[in-house]
């Protein structure tokens, strides 16, 4: 297997819009990422995965584009952009933009001229379907809730939105705007960028006559044709979001031949406090030993045929610490706990920003707080149904999206450091005791934990082991411990930790040598038994 220097990268996600104010108007712009490289590249991180920053009447957080080739006023301009990209490369830092082409928003010209009817040369680029306004095309929902099909008075159809309406679906069955959409990325991809992560790509190959939402029969056959006219000809990082995808899906997006893409996210292990059949809202239990199975098990089906993406946390899920693990006591352990079992994994890890400072969910009592477009919707949707405000709210507070949302937490000053005027979404008010100057400053920090977990993983002789070695479950059916080996080359690495607040005694199942990585000060080994206080976390070195 050729290695990828994105095997080898560390990813930061950057959510625009709550990161850094630079000018006072309190939303985070690229100024503001600018001020903050340097903080970066003290982290080690060598990717930033920056969401959408493109020109957007921000319906959805500028998840709906107007204009691909150009920056929202908010976030600046192109020429900011262009110094982003250079001032990052100065610290060998590479940007990899958020490439949202399922949809587009509705003041796209596109969508603008294709409601004009059939005859526009633009129709074709959506998905259109007949019906009146009394009768919907199908049953088909949308993600934000509600139906998937809103009736255009101009056309006299309907349109496809499998999120807001305000996002039209495209249709990539038009090979204009195929390669319209190469265009695009060919032109970004010029400007220096070092790849892009693909927003619901599983979603491109819809049949909606069908209900066929994700992973349609030509869906790999559009990631192979964008492959053979963009992304083949550069050496990037291309990550696909599919919330749909399995290990063997996985296996063709992510194959060894380079035909498709780098990595695909994918959600089986995010998935797991959801019940069967129930809406997503719905509060479900975690089966601890269902997600080390998880886990292990894409671990292991990808290892030498495919790459993992490694993940907690990002724009649309709430914070792990807070979501799994214990947010207040022990808040510090969790967070470093969960950031040990993920850098130990095979595959490329990506930060979510306040994630290495163990950022958590935050709780407004009122639903006029929150801003996220699936929240509000939602909340109106379960509050037809009869459920309480209370109810509503107690699933809002546990899976919401704005709860990763909150803006960054730089110091306990005012705002937190984020601006100096009005933030666009109220802060967490923890922010005066969790910070990044208070994480900088102590060496036993989080954030101290991330740094060397990357240092493992970029700079220490480990670094084959950690990024390429095979990978080997134990203790799979416990109730607290999850535990596993890395091995190559002669040298191994061994984590193991306890997930819950229960002390737990256990006997090494191999013989390990130093403690590379702890989550507690003075942990240790007794004759080849460790005892593991709640959430304690180890990483051992094993040399042959």
């Amino acid at each position: 297997m050729k290695k990828k220097w994105w095997q080898e990268s560390v990813v930061y996600q950057i959510y625009p819009r709550s990161f850094q104010d630079s000018n006072g108007d309190g939303i985070g712009d690229l100024q503001g990422i600018i001020k903050r490289l340097d903080y970066l590249n003290y982290l080690g991180i060598d990717v930033i995965w920056l969401s959408p920053v493109y020109e957007s009447p921000q319906a959805d957080n500028g998840y709906d584009i107007s204009n691909y080739y150009e920056i929202a006023p908010e976030f600046g301009s192109m020429k900011d952009m262009e110094q982003l990209i250079e001032e990052a490369g100065k610290r060998e830092i590479k940007i990899v933009m958020d490439l949202v082409v399922n949809h587009t928003s509705d003041e796209h010209p596109w969508f603008q001229e294709a409601k004009k009817g059939k005859t526009n040369q633009f129709y074709d680029y959506y998905v259109w379907r007949d019906g009146t306004p009394a009768e919907l095309p199908n049953q088909l929902k949308s993600s934000f809730g509600g139906s998937a099909w809103e009736w255009c008075e101009e056309a006299g159809q309907y349109y496809l939105h499998l999120y807001s309406k305000r996002q039209p679906d495209l249709n990539w069955e038009n090979r204009e705007m195929r390669q319209e959409i190469y265009k695009m990325m060919n032109w970004w991809l010029d400007k220096g960028i070092g790849g892009f992560r693909m927003d619901v790509i599983d979603k491109i190959g819809k049949i909606p006559d069908k209900l066929i939402v994700a992973n349609g029969p030509k869906l790999h056959d559009y990631i192979k044709e964008m492959n053979t006219e963009v992304l083949c000809r550069r050496d990037v990082l291309t990550v696909g979001e599919s919330w749909a995808a399995t290990t063997e899906n996985a296996k063709q997006y992510s194959n060894l031949d380079g035909s498709e893409l780098s990595m695909v996210f994918q959600f089986e292990h995010i998935k797991l406090d959801k019940e069967e059949g129930k809406a997503k809202w719905e509060l479900g239990e975690l089966d601890f030993i269902k997600l080390k199975e998880v886990l292990s098990k894409w671990q292991c089906e990808l290892d030498s045929r495919g790459w993992n993406s490694l993940f907690w946390n990002n724009h649309d899920v709430p914070r792990i610490v807070s979501r799994w693990g214990d947010d207040g006591r022990y808040r510090k352990e969790c967070a470093k706990m969960f950031a040990t079992y993920l850098h130990g994994m095979q595959g490329t890890p990506y930060i979510y920003q306040g994630e290495e400072i163990g950022m958590t969910n935050v709780r407004f009592d009122e639903i006029e707080d929150y801003r996220d477009i699936e929240t509000l919707n939602l909340y109106r949707e379960y509050q037809a149904l009869g459920w309480s405000h209370d109810k509503i709210m107690r699933s809002v507070y546990a899976k919401g999206r704005d709860n990763a949302r909150t803006p960054m937490q730089w110091n306990d000053t005012r705002n937190a450091g984020f601006t100096e005027g009005c933030p666009w979404l109220k802060l967490n008010q923890n922010y005066l005791t969790v910070h990044v100057q208070e994480n900088v400053e102590d060496a036993h920090s989080i954030l101290q934990h991330y740094r060397r977990l990357i240092w493992l993983r970029r700079e220490s002789k480990w670094k084959d082991v950690m990024v390429y070695g095979n990978y080997e479950p134990f203790f799979e059916k416990d109730a607290d411990v999850f535990a596993y080996k890395r091995e190559k080359g002669g040298k191994g690495m061994f984590v193991i930790g306890n997930f819950h607040e229960t002390r737990r005694t256990v006997e090494l199942p191999i013989s390990v040598s130093d403690i590379l990585l702890s989550n507690y000060e003075d942990s240790c080994v007794r004759e080849g038994k460790v005892t593991l206080r709640p959430y304690e976390t180890l990483l051992f070195g094993m040399e042959s």
